[in-house]
């Protein structure tokens, strides 16, 4: 059986014309609109000077291993343009996914946020919902909930990224959401799938889910375009 996981839509609305800029609708919640105020002046100068544009979609990569999550943002051609490396501060558990409720593991795979998933009053200062579980877990028979990156530098199964890194990443992700964006990809992975590091993990319990999830680092590595993504059969699968 075959289910469709991930129809990327992050190249609707990819240029962003001043007014529109100007037009879009103000954080949630009080907090997020704090932060917003705090962070947007610096993120709007230093998004000018790498030529992208407020409100323009946003991709976000998970690295366990070299603890850091990546941000990118797409030009007006559709291609995604790198534009800031942030240190995760903690995330619990080793490599490998979440696979039950209560196993302290923050999750791996292809996830995706929409704009119902922030959180502008978390108890870790500003979160998402990761998505987890999706399909491909719900399919596996995982178990578990609110999987959340926030603010702060602890964790139980999440991606916490301290209060000053976090309202960077939810400000940007909420002015996408809010720019017509309408899910946010988030591929979590253990480590960078290059060939030959995924190859010296060949005896490890997870390798086969890692050898599912590396076509899918390979596509955005040679085409710097989210590639769609599908369920097939309980495996992740780069669909046309």
């Amino acid at each position: 059986m075959k289910l469709t996981y991930l129809g990327v839509a992050c190249l609707a609305a990819v240029t962003v014309s001043l007014a529109t800029t100007i037009l879009l609708s103000e954080p949630s919640g009080t907090r997020a609109q704090a932060a917003a105020a705090r962070v947007s002046p610096q993120l709007k100068r230093d998004l000018q000077a790498a030529k992208l544009v407020w409100g323009a979609p946003i991709f976000l990569r998970i690295f366990k291993r070299e603890r850091v999550l990546q941000l990118w943002i797409a030009r007006s051609d559709g291609v995604f343009q790198h534009f800031r490396d942030y240190p995760i501060c903690a995330y619990s558990g080793e490599l490998g996914p979440k696979t039950r409720e209560g196993d302290r593991q923050a999750p791996e795979g292809i996830y995706q946020v929409s704009l119902a998933q922030l959180n502008p009053a978390s108890r870790f200062h500003l979160s998402f919902n990761l998505g987890y579980p999706n399909r491909f877990d719900r399919a596996h028979g995982y178990t578990g909930s609110a999987l959340m990156v926030h603010g702060n530098c602890g964790s139980i199964g999440c991606y916490a990224m301290t209060d000053a890194k976090i309202e960077e990443i939810y400000t940007l992700a909420e002015t996408a959401l809010r720019a017509g964006q309408a899910h946010i990809a988030v591929h979590a992975f253990p480590f960078e799938l290059g060939e030959a590091a995924l190859a010296e993990q060949s005896a490890h319990r997870w390798f086969p889910f890692w050898r599912d999830l590396q076509p899918i680092y390979s596509a955005f590595e040679s085409s710097k375009r989210v590639p769609k993504v599908a369920v097939d059969d309980m495996r992740y699968r780069v669909t046309p």
